[in-house]
């Protein structure tokens, strides 16, 4: 898969032959300009939002604002500069919604978890799928909502610097700030989430209590897992450490990188029939007049 976060790469002069060819009014090359890059700001969205269907709203949402903007691109930067750019001020500024429409902390985060009784697993014969697949589910979920408790700013530019692996000189590009405030914003998202983690969780610290096969059947008790429709995990996914595996990394700074790699490990998804409704957005009359589409 493309990956466009990639300190060195050629792609941005096939983008540039695509935007090129899509303000001419081709539409397919269009089509082809942004599947390039939407399951990337899907997967940015996922974080921010924690839903995969209020991910996919912002995801259409971005699309929207990057396809109509397209004549406004001059070339005085990257194209994936300028496309990701769009992307990060909209995820900032957009309205609160879904699971982040109540603010979480640290510690109100940890008080539900540890509210959440300790139970035996499913008996398989009564779930629609495998018991290892929900148990992956409810802790792919709970580390996913481990991310609300950060505020947008850090949650964003973890997502970037150590989610998908963007290096401080992408990021503070994408970002509009230097290198070092990147650095250091990641610095402090990386040690707050740490240091929750290492206090509570057992995938971190063997020495906290706290398990996902224990807390599976309470998550499903309370409505955090669905057996019926599971929002994260599949048979057949790919990994983001798959997905983003050439990207540069930054610099260690702490010590115990067990809780990165829960992260890395995660599923890079994509939205949900991305090709439909890439095209019913690229039939919206507004689309349409912009860039005279054949």
């Amino acid at each position: 898969m493309h990956n466009p976060f990639t300190e060195v790469s050629d792609s941005d002069q096939d983008d540039i032959e695509l935007v090129h060819r899509a303000r001419n009014g081709d539409r397919g090359a269009l089509e082809k300009l942004i599947l390039r890059h939407q399951a990337w700001i899907y997967n940015i969205a996922l974080r921010m939002v924690f839903l995969p269907q209020d991910a996919e709203e912002v995801t259409q949402e971005v699309l929207i604002k990057i396809i109509t903007r397209l004549s406004s691109f001059q070339g005085e930067c990257k194209f994936r500069t300028w496309l990701y750019r769009i992307t990060v001020n909209h995820v900032l500024n957009m309205k609160r919604r879904g699971a982040e429409s109540q603010p979480q902390t640290f510690s109100t985060y940890a008080a539900a978890i540890n509210e959440t009784p300790d139970l035996d697993l499913p008996d398989p014969a009564t779930v629609p799928v495998d018991v290892p697949l929900l148990v992956e589910e409810a802790k792919i979920a709970c580390t996913t909502g481990m991310l609300l408790c950060l505020d947008r700013r850090q949650r964003l530019i973890f997502t970037l610097g150590e989610i998908l692996g963007v290096s401080d000189t992408v990021g503070s590009e994408v970002m509009e700030i230097s290198a070092d405030n990147f650095r250091q914003c990641l610095t402090r998202a990386r040690r707050d989430l740490y240091q929750f983690m290492n206090n509570q969780c057992g995938l971190v610290n063997v020495s906290n209590p706290c398990r996902c096969p224990k807390k599976t059947r309470g998550f499903i008790n309370e409505g955090h897992v669905d057996p019926n429709r599971l929002m994260f995990i599949s048979p057949h996914l790919q990994r983001i450490s798959e997905v983003a595996a050439d990207t540069v990394r930054e610099i260690d700074d702490v010590a115990d990188r067990s809780y990165a790699a829960i992260y890395r490990d995660h599923p890079f998804l994509t939205p949900s029939d991305q090709a439909q409704w890439l095209r019913r957005i690229l039939d919206r009359p507004d689309v349409r007049t912009t860039l005279h589409l054949n």
